[in-house]
């Protein structure tokens, strides 16, 4: 069963990738969309083909595509399922299921088998389930582009590396697994590769995950130095004596590290690429330029795959991580940070993905707040929960974008409840479950997360509490306004346009439905099993739970359990005021504060700052060396300078050879009144 749900949508990428290739000689040449032609606002394209009217030559086996990949991925999600309540609720300890040798070097066996246990079927339930989702959406939304085989084979196979990293045994196979789902974001990201704005974007993406790609790989190193393995379950079961042991030494930078200081080196490593996958300041610069992808991989990367990973690292890893207190404060800190600066910059972007996408990167920083004060399964319970409102709030916005000709600044949008109502209801249900509503499964998560980080009584963990609530009332007015700007008030839209909106194809409003269930009941269903009292009976041996930390959680005093809610209303009233009520507001706000706005409109000014630091630094080194290096060094003294000075010679002895019998026979009397001479004078 379990080869099945994994292999399942590497077997859907491979059929479409084929049909991809054999329908790529029937493609006009005209038929990828290029930038400007997604409708009035440069959003998705996925309107446009060659001829206009989606009959496009490359459409031949384009619904063969779609149907067998989404149907393996159907079924792949059903029996992920099956494995969760047959593991999670059975009685079964953690087992592997070998698939088949992967390398043998020496000491360094890594062979390629599914670790199954509660976490693991918790991630296959979350990664195949919204995948399965996304690929039916994309059925409708993808509908008239050209190269659809093309793109649901990406989709299934950045599943598949998800799948593979999930499921890992080893930190080899998850590392072979980390990197696939980066190199299957890089193709989703840049699927419209024609604009130039999709290739920088999907460009970045890879460059800023190799940064912290390279710190996991210099983790994992270090693991099988200290260990002499890479099986997570030796690793494991000898964490506490190489942390108390002082026989194996790490030695960077001339200083040798044993024990304690090891494991803190190796945790701050691997949490290096956790940041960079998971979007954590200030590796988090890719993720809102991930929105130039089509919205259904906006869905996929940031709810429930590619953004999760850095998080089931940590959480996967935490036998390691509880070792070093260290290690844990700086999952604190960053998460807490992250959590507030992606807030503060939600509350004034006007792109509506791109709002989404801060709220993603912010609700990563609550996760990482979770992991680092020890409450792994509520962050793992957040994740779970997170996949679902977070996903119906990409595709509820790409329903929104699909109704409005591609429209994505929510300036040009309004009064759209009348015209959608059922992407209307089904944003409303993603947005009340983010804010943390009371019963919604935002609510039971995210308010978890920050009683947790209450209940930690650590100096770092108050700071993070303070931070969590102040990003609780921003995350609840961002979310409201996108819900008002959106929806509500008077259409800003062109006319034309508001006359053509209309509510998507119910092939893209059923996953809404499922996904609108989860944001509803994901909370009142799994509360109990993941972190209320059969907590420990539910997760077993698959990530440490601390007890003692959640029954001071469970314990909370009322009023410190309030103030999450008290944050969202008084977001929600906020927003209400600004936008319903006095909507002439934010304008003038914005031309008061006008350094602050820039200063939050512009991202806190990471992109600029690095631009500065790192781009054109390493813009200008590449310059120098290309012009003076290769150009004037290598070209003018090197192999190139010696090889043009033999071409010059040589060019100037073959004009010696004219072919005439007089030039000869004058070199000849030459030659001889020469050696005369020399015979006269030299003797």
């Amino acid at each position: 069963m379990y080869s099945a749900i994994v292999f399942l949508p590497l077997l859907g990428a491979i059929i479409a990738g084929i049909i991809s290739l054999a329908g790529a000689g029937t493609r006009h040449p005209g038929g990828e969309p290029d930038a400007g032609h997604g409708g009035h606002g440069g959003g998705d394209p996925h309107h446009d083909d060659a001829h206009g009217d989606g009959h496009h030559p490359a459409a031949q086996g384009s619904r063969a595509a779609e149907l067998i990949t989404s149907g393996l991925l159907v079924v792949s999600a059903l029996l992920s399922w099956v494995a969760f309540f047959s593991v999670a609720y059975g009685d079964g300890e953690v087992f592997t299921v070998p698939v088949l040798t992967f390398i043998e070097s020496g000491a360094m066996v890594a062979n390629w088998a599914f670790r199954i246990d509660t976490l693991t079927v918790v991630m296959l339930v979350v990664v195949n389930t919204v995948s399965a989702l996304v690929h039916i959406y994309s059925i409708g939304y993808m509908a008239h582009d050209p190269h659809k085989p093309r793109f649901f084979a990406y989709l299934s196979f950045f599943t598949f590396a998800m799948l593979m990293l999930v499921t890992s045994d080893n930190l080899v196979q998850m590392f072979f697994g980390w990197e696939g789902v980066g190199l299957a974001s890089y193709l989703l990201i840049g699927f419209w590769y024609k604009r130039p704005s999709a290739n920088a974007a999907a460009i970045k993406a890879f460059i800023v995950n190799r940064v912290g790609d390279f710190g996991f790989a210099l983790g994992i190193f270090g693991v099988f130095w200290l260990f002499a393995s890479v099986d997570l379950g030796t690793i494991f079961a000898n964490a506490e004596a190489v942390a108390q042991g002082e026989a194996i030494a790490l030695e960077m930078f001339g200083q040798s590290y044993d024990g304690q200081a090891a494991i803190t080196i190796i945790c701050l490593l691997l949490f290096m690429g956790a940041m960079g996958k998971s979007a954590q300041v200030p590796l988090h610069t890719w993720l809102p330029d991930a929105m130039e992808g089509p919205t259904p991989v906006s869905a996929l990367i940031h709810a429930a795959t590619m953004v999760t990973a850095g998080v089931f690292m940590v959480a996967r890893l935490s036998p390691i991580f509880e070792l070093s207190d260290v290690a844990l404060s700086a999952v604190i800190i960053i998460g807490a940070i992250t959590a507030f600066f992606a807030a503060t910059v939600g509350l004034v972007q006007n792109d509506i993905k791109r709002v989404v996408a801060y709220s993603t990167c912010s609700q990563l920083g609550y996760m990482f707040v979770a992991l680092g004060v020890g409450a792994y399964p509520v962050a793992i319970f957040h994740l779970f929960t997170h996949a679902f409102f977070k996903a119906l709030l990409f595709l509820g916005s790409g329903s929104v974008i699909h109704a409005v000709s591609d429209e994505q600044d929510m300036r040009k949008m309004g009064g759209l409840y009348r015209i959608i109502p059922v992407t209307y209801a089904m944003m409303l249900v993603g947005t009340l479950s983010l804010t943390g509503f009371p019963l919604m499964a935002g609510y039971f998560s995210k308010d978890a997360i920050v009683e947790s980080a209450h209940a930690a009584h650590t100096g770092v963990a108050f700071f993070a509490f303070l931070l969590l609530v102040l990003s609780a009332a921003f995350t609840s007015f961002y979310s409201w306004r996108l819900v008002f700007m959106t929806f509500h008030g008077n259409a800003r839209a062109p006319k034309d346009v508001m006359e053509h909106a209309h509510e998507s194809p119910q092939v893209m409003l059923v996953p809404l439905y499922v996904l609108a269930a989860g944001a509803v009941l994901a909370g009142l269903i799994f509360y109990g099993p993941f972190i209320g009292d059969s907590v420990a009976d539910f997760w077993r041996d698959s990530l440490v739970v601390d007890k003692h930390l959640l029954e001071e959680m469970h314990h909370t005093i009322f009023w410190i359990k309030a103030l999450p809610t008290i944050a969202m209303v008084l977001g929600f009233l906020v927003a209400y005021q600004f936008y319903i009520r006095r909507p002439e507001i934010p304008a003038q706000l914005a031309e008061e504060q006008r350094v602050l706005y820039r200063f939050l409109l512009n991202k806190w000014y990471f992109d600029e700052l690095f631009d500065a630091i790192f781009v054109r630094p390493a813009m200008w080194l590449g310059r120098f060396l290309w012009k003076r290096g290769d150009g004037w060094l290598i070209d003018g003294f090197g192999p190139d300078g010696v090889s043009a000075r033999v071409i010059d010679v040589t060019r100037n002895v073959i004009r010696l050879q004219t072919g005439y019998l007089y030039h000869y026979a004058f070199a000849m009397l030459l030659g001889i009144a020469l050696l005369v001479t020399w015979i006269m004078f030299g003797g």
